[in-house]
């Protein structure tokens, strides 16, 4: 007997969708919003260093370290139940946010925020898997999603920006508030509730798998900052080996927080490798381009995000034109593709080679950015898809959980490659008359070099200027070259590990016959 066919989403479940987008935009500019109200909110406040940096991180960290949590819990108590209590406290948080005189206040109102954010994101993704059965639907719907989270991060530090014009550094906080009460009025109305387990979230894999991810993202991000020392090393080793140990009690319970027989779904682990890696790549770059257009080419913060528009735009458009592509191209191929356009991508940016190149650095940008959009969206289908529906929310918080990890190895791992190399060169040619402090100095960071070459006498700052420029490049050559090199890699997996996988097509036409030989998975016998 053949299968039932999913029912098609109606109106009502399009609208829907409308409304989810709004908790994904806030979600995303929270990340970016802060960035240039630094300099007012310093003035205002007087945060030490560890302070400031404890405002702008610590928001990152807790959505990063929730989210597997926050997403069992939504399967268990409800899908809409936990994003409008999550809406709630986030226009809550918002407010205090918004209105704290004083540093520590600020930073308590950023981690009530990345709770409230945590529980945001996995519910919206797992909602979208409950309103839309039918796979041709729900491949649109994820990729309208990825492009609505592409848009936050676009549109965050223009908000701020705008908004500083006008106001005081606590307005970006307040843009939150009317959003988050739309969805708390919209969302009883359009959203559906899903209930798929019960039972009580157990608090120590919670807690467990909160130190893990905590950790492991902060030892990398030091790392990142201050080299191999010692404390962000044994950071990250705890880490590692508190995720041990949320692993192997998941293997001994009952009912798991994370259900590890996920990881047996080819599509599943192998489109959450490919999500995580190409979100490495992603952030590596990412991380040298906007360095380069703010210290390099000396654009002022606010052009520096204008700048980066046609990035996001890249990520729109390939989130949305990749899933169309689906009734023409098996998807294996089709992401196999994505990736080589992300490899031309680096390919341009190993080619700068001084200051002015502006546009060859945003070009290159931009079609990172466009290889980029396929992998987001038909990648987090592929992962959504493959879980059971019981299983959805837990399944959107790992991808979630992937890509914050992806975002904190990519700056790690390719951020320390690039400096390594900027450190070498900047050896290599910086001119002599620099004190060894001035030197080591000069070669912590590109930042520093160009706040210490404004405060040298004479030609000395130009001089240290300019060879301080030519090895960030070095380095922004040397990381698009690493970056180019594992996008290729990533073609060769998502051929090799997705091969006869279907995702559903945007356009509703007929999906391309997969691979012959292939064997079908559990997403291809769903959409039969």
């Amino acid at each position: 007997m053949s299968e039932e066919q999913p029912s098609k989403a109606g109106r009502a479940e399009w609208l829907g969708l409308a409304v989810l987008a709004l908790p994904t935009l806030l979600v995303a500019m929270d990340l970016t919003v802060l960035h240039l109200a630094v300099p007012t909110l310093t003035s205002d406040l007087s945060p030490s260093n560890a302070q400031l940096l404890w405002i702008i991180d610590i928001y990152g960290f807790l959505v990063a370290g929730l989210l597997i949590a926050m997403g069992s819990l939504g399967d268990r108590i409800g899908r809409r139940k936990l994003l409008l209590a999550g809406a709630a406290a986030f226009g809550a948080a918002s407010v205090l946010a918004a209105f704290s005189t004083s540093a520590e206040m600020l930073i308590a109102s950023r981690a009530l925020l990345g709770v409230a954010g945590a529980t945001l994101m996995p519910s919206t993704l797992s909602l979208i898997r409950t309103m839309f059965t039918d796979p041709t639907q729900r491949t649109a719907a994820v990729s309208v999603w990825a492009s609505c989270f592409a848009l936050g991060s676009m549109i965050g530090p223009l908000v701020g920006g705008a908004l500083l014009n006008y106001f005081w550094w606590g307005s970006a906080f307040l843009v939150a508030v009317p959003v988050m009460v739309a969805l708390l009025v919209l969302g009883p109305r359009l959203l559906p509730e899903h209930q798929e387990r019960g039972g009580r979230v157990d608090l120590v894999s919670a807690a467990l798998s909160l130190v893990a991810v905590l950790s492991v993202v902060y030892g990398l991000k030091q790392l990142a900052e201050d080299g191999f020392e010692v404390v962000p090393v044994a950071v990250l080793v705890v880490g590692l080996l508190v995720g041990g140990l949320f692993l192997r009690r998941q293997k001994l319970l009952t009912d798991p927080m994370l259900d590890l027989t996920l990881f047996r779904e080819r599509n599943f682990g192998a489109s959450l490798f490919l999500l995580t890696t190409v979100t490495v790549i992603m952030a590596g770059i990412q991380l040298f381009v906007l360095q380069y257009l703010q210290l390099v080419n000396g654009l002022s913060p606010l052009s520096a995000g204008l700048w980066s528009i046609p990035t996001s735009i890249g990520v729109m458009i390939g989130s949305i034109g990749g899933p169309s592509l689906i009734s023409k191209v098996p998807v294996s191929r089709l992401l196999a593709g994505s990736m080589v356009i992300l490899a031309v991508g680096c390919a341009l940016l190993t080619q700068v080679d001084n200051a002015s190149q502006l546009a060859l650095v945003v070009t290159g940008s931009a079609v990172v950015g466009l290889g980029l959009g396929p992998m987001v969206a038909l990648g987090t289908d592929l992962v959504v898809g493959a879980a059971p529906p019981d299983r959805a929310g837990s399944a959107a918080a790992v991808s979630e959980t992937g890509t914050e990890l992806g975002a904190a190895l990519g700056i790690a791992v390719l951020g320390s490659i690039g400096f390594a190399v900027y450190r070498g060169a900047l050896g290599d040619s910086e001119p002599s008359g620099l004190s060894a402090d001035q030197a080591d100095t000069a070669s912590d960071t590109l930042g520093s070099a160009v706040a210490l070459a404004e405060n040298l006498p004479g030609a000395l700052g130009g001089q240290l200027l300019d060879a301080a420029r030519a090895a960030f490049i070095e380095g922004l050559q040397i990381t698009s070259l690493v970056g180019g090199v594992l996008a290729l890699v990533l073609a060769v997996v998502a051929l090799a590990k997705l091969r006869g996988a279907t995702v559903a097509p945007a356009d509703g036409a007929p999906a391309a016959e997969p691979v012959a030989g292939a064997v079908p998975t559990p997403t291809e016998s769903k959409a039969v």
